[in-house]
């Protein structure tokens, strides 16, 4: 870590343009301000929508990008006006590192759908540069966008809590999927999915996954602990499961029928959605109608909320499953990501993969 001219050389990986593909990336982050907790980042998780915006495929993609919003290490300096932090904390910044602090969503603690929301990476700051991820040796954040991660965590698998864990803590503890012997059904079995089914336990649900792949089914069971495994396209499978789940989260990212999954749901029955696929969701009315079904959406959590699922997780052990990689072999981990060739997650080792600057 080095100053230079009131800033931090930071050392990081960047794609350049759409083809996605990611080298070093020497830049700077600024100093600690008064607010600002600075810490060294010791891992970094991989997210599908990294790979979507570094090969713009959502448009709009800021070129040089670093990404990464799953960052997680241990702070070396903060601000003088920082109470709740200090040095050698265990540390995390998620999606999120500005909003306004004054709409109705941030009063609510729901800082992701602030208009004037500042994501980690790929957004323009407040002093007009684009924001760098967590791809990176060290950040700068200002303090109302800093975790604190539980101290009996292991850290490399904590960092994906900050955007897979939150993407279905939050919905669930929202829409009140929580009742404990009610039955879940989680759709895609991925980093969003075994998050889902981990929290689902932890909650005391009976937990079916829903997966196109058989080959999923034992770790479902005997690994993760789900209590059923339904096979998307068997017909037979499907039409057995009718009007068997009080609630469905459906993570999948990629273009799939939802009608069936309404099928699944009984009377009163809750769909949430937090996968993004590219075409339009469409069912016939009859089948939200006729059992008063539920369909909603949710993006992440808000800050306060993602400090509480970390202290669940701490409390209950809940962790990502991961597979650690070197930022030299991040362009082959996001050939494998296309192919869902991961269990579960990503994570990137970087203090090891980055020289130390001191």
């Amino acid at each position: 870590m080095v100053k230079e001219l009131g800033r931090f050389n930071v050392q990081g990986w960047a794609a350049r343009d759409e083809s996605g593909i990611l080298s070093p990336f020497d830049f700077t982050r600024r100093k600690t301000g008064p607010h600002d907790v600075t810490f060294k980042i010791v891992y970094c998780g991989i997210c599908h929508s990294d790979l979507h915006q570094i090969r713009n495929e959502w448009k709009g993609s800021l070129y040089p990008m670093v990404p990464g919003h799953e960052m997680v290490g241990t702070v070396v300096e903060v601000g003088s006006e920082v109470k709740n932090f200090t040095y050698g904390d265990r540390v995390g910044v998620g999606c999120m590192v500005g909003s306004c602090h004054h709409c109705d969503s941030c009063s609510k603690g729901q800082e992701q759908f602030c208009e004037k929301v500042i994501w980690t990476y790929g957004s323009i700051d407040v002093d007009g540069s684009v924001t760098f991820g967590g791809y990176s040796s060290l950040m700068v954040c200002n303090q109302s966008f800093v975790v604190k991660i539980p101290e009996n965590l292991p850290l490399d698998a904590s960092g994906p809590l900050l955007c897979a864990g939150i993407t279905v803590y939050s919905p669930m503890k929202y829409f009140q999927m929580t009742e404990h012997g009610k039955s879940l059904g989680v759709v895609g079995l991925g980093g969003l999915g075994h998050m889902a089914v981990k929290f689902g336990k932890a909650f005391g649900l009976q937990v079916t996954v829903i997966s196109t792949s058989p080959n999923k089914e034992k770790e479902a069971r005997e690994v993760l602990g789900a209590d059923r495994f339904l096979i998307s396209k068997d017909e037979k499978q499907m039409q057995a499961a009718v009007k068997s789940l009080d609630y469905i989260i459906d993570t999948v990212s990629a273009n799939h029928s939802v009608e069936p999954l309404l099928c699944l749901l009984k009377v009163n029955g809750k769909l949430i959605i937090v996968g993004l696929p590219e075409k339009p969701v469409q069912f016939a009315a009859p089948a939200v109608v006729m059992g008063r079904r539920f369909v909603g959406g949710s993006l992440i959590g808000g800050v306060k909320e993602t400090q509480e699922m970390l202290d669940s997780c701490g409390e209950h052990n809940i962790c990502c499953m991961i597979e650690k990689i070197s930022i030299e072999n991040v362009n082959t981990a996001m050939e494998r990501l296309v192919k869902g060739d991961v269990k579960y997650r990503f994570v990137i080792d970087a203090a090891q993969s980055f020289k130390s600057d001191e």
